[in-house]
């Protein structure tokens, strides 16, 4: 992997105004995010972590502080199609088939028909859904849908996946399943991918690096480099290693806690 910085933030703060006064949801966030990376954002309901992630999108407007994503303004990136955003839910169409609900984004940026389908075939591929695009949502269990979702954030081929916590409805099994599928698809894609999860185990096992963030104002108490290989196999998880980093997130998200 390559040293490039693909997202940059210092200094950022975010203030929302609201009638019951002043919403600080971040504080002083500064974080430098490589190509390539795998990053994790884990930390107690309402510490920023959708917050941050929606900033980096440019869907939230810093109070203070710079964020450039591929040397861009957050604005500029989106324009550039610079990333893909996974939501919590699939958030797909129940009138469009697979193949359609994927094509949606191809259609407004303007791809040929020939390229929707090309696209179409390939990230359906990646996310193990051939001969699906036929098929309506509604035929699709939790999991297959949110691998839909991932295809459609794929599709245009953007060099940043965002993604909200996007395992976190389903259960234990599925999300097993869905994670090792998501390690070999960055492992085949080499995309930067940012990800929201509540789940210790989750980060540790899928991350590069983790990002432990205090209740609000969000604020980062650790960032952890995994020194975890690269290959994973789920019983990883039962390894020193794993357990130790583990440790290091719940003693980071009690530090967080004990700071404010």
């Amino acid at each position: 992997m390559t040293e490039t910085s693909t997202i940059k933030a210092e200094g950022l703060h975010l203030t929302f105004e609201t009638n019951d006064g002043p919403v600080h949801a971040l504080k002083d966030v500064n974080l430098e995010v490589k190509q390539g990376d795998f990053v994790s954002f884990i930390g107690p309901s309402g510490c920023g972590k959708t917050t941050f992630l929606r900033c980096i999108a440019g869907l939230e407007t810093p109070t203070s502080g710079d964020i450039s994503v591929n040397g861009m303004s957050p604005d500029e990136a989106r324009r550039a199609r610079a990333y893909g955003y996974v939501f919590q839910a699939a958030g797909l169409y129940p009138w469009r088939t697979i193949g359609g609900n994927i094509r949606l984004p191809l259609e407004i940026m303007g791809f040929s028909k020939s390229e929707m389908g090309d696209r179409i075939k390939r990230v359906l591929e990646l996310v193990d859904l051939e001969g699906f695009d036929k098929k309506f949502p509604w035929q699709l269990s939790g999991g297959m849908q949110q691998r839909a979702s991932i295809a459609r954030a794929l599709a245009f081929d953007a060099d940043i996946l965002l993604m909200d916590e996007p395992f976190g409805a389903l259960d234990e099994i599925v999300r097993d399943h869905l994670n090792e599928q998501l390690l070999h698809l960055w492992a085949r894609t080499q995309k930067t991918i940012c990800f929201v999860t509540h789940s210790i185990p989750e980060a540790v096992y899928l991350s590069t690096k983790i990002v432990v963030m205090s209740p609000r104002p969000g604020r980062i108490s650790d960032v952890i480099e995994s020194t975890l290989p690269k290959e994973r196999p789920l019983d990883i998880r039962d390894s020193a290693e794993f357990i130790a980093i583990a440790q290091r997130v719940r003693d980071g998200l009690r530090t967080g806690h004990a700071d404010v």
